[in-house]
Parts: C-alpha cells; sequence; structure tokens
C-alpha cells in the first residue's frame, strides 16, 4: 500500500472535518495549488484510502428517533451459517451497521427506527432470517453522547 506523507495525512483530517472543500480550499489550507492537490485525492481514491462522500443527515429529520443496538447469538457457528446470516442482514435497510463479534455474542447490529412497533417488527425479521435458532439482546439508546464517523489522522513514526 501507498505511505501517506504528512500533507495526505492534512488532506484526510480536513475532508472528514469538511467533506465539501473545494480543491483549491483544501489546496490553499494544505500548502498545494489546486492541481497538485486534486491530484493527490484522486491517487488517495484510486487507492481506496478515501472510500466516499456522503451528507450526514438528522436521524430526527427523518422520523428516526430510536437508535437501537441488538446483540445476535447463533446456536451454531460455521463459515456457512455466517454467510447466510451476512447475506440476510445486509439486505435490511434499517440495518446500519453490522458487524462480526469475538465474543459472549456473534453479531452487533445497530438500527435507526421510527418507534418501538418497528422496531418489533425489526427484531422479529432480523430473528426469522437466522439460518439456526439465535437469541437476541437489544439496547435502546436514551441519549446519543458521542457519534462520529471520523478516523483519527496522524503520522505514524517508525
Amino acid at each position: 500500500m501507498y505511505e501517506l506523507d504528512t500533507i495526505d495525512l492534512r488532506i484526510l483530517d480536513l475532508l472528514q472535518q469538511q467533506g465539501r472543500l473545494t480543491m483549491t480550499e483544501l489546496g490553499e489550507t494544505v500548502g498545494l495549488s489546486t492541481s497538485p492537490c486534486s491530484q493527490r485525492v484522486k491517487r488517495l481514491e484510486q487507492l481506496g484510502v478515501i472510500t466516499g462522500y456522503y451528507a450526514r443527515i438528522n436521524p430526527q429529520a427523518l422520523g428516526r428517533s430510536l437508535l437501537v443496538f441488538v446483540e445476535i447469538t447463533l446456536t451454531e457457528k460455521s463459515e456457512q451459517i455466517f454467510k447466510k446470516v451476512r447475506d440476510a442482514l445486509a439486505h435490511i435497510p434499517e440495518v446500519q451497521e453490522c458487524h462480526l463479534i469475538a465474543g459472549r455474542f456473534d453479531y452487533l447490529i445497530k438500527a435507526r427506527l421510527g418507534g418501538m412497533n418497528e422496531y418489533r417488527r425489526l427484531l422479529g425479521t432480523i430473528l426469522a432470517q437466522m439460518p439456526v435458532p439465535a437469541q437476541s439482546n437489544s439496547y435502546v439508546v436514551m441519549e446519543e453522547v458521542k457519534e462520529s464517523t471520523a478516523l483519527r489522522v496522524v503520522a505514524v513514526k517508525k
């Protein structure tokens, strides 16, 4: 993989904070003219370091004020079962994140919903799509203390 220099890291940090900066503004901030800055950003995209850009939407504006985390524990485990679970959960639109976990349960799911009725239906859908019997534990968020998609960008010392 390409070794990132301090300018690359600064570009990444700035784009995480302000994804709508123009190449001119970004270049001025990191000390480059527009063309070299644009070339660096394109290279970071081509290398897969920058994986996309998106608008962050207030969930309440769309009536999705309920945030729930769900632990799923499977009664059996195998690569085939994990693949079936992955395929099933990947296509449920309310599921924002799903992670296979090493620990006392198997999957951690994050979902944003309009209310408890939607959550009850979602949980039924999830459990019905499990290829083996599964147990669930749910955690309803009362207050969001911090949520961020930003990664800490620092130079790695060798």
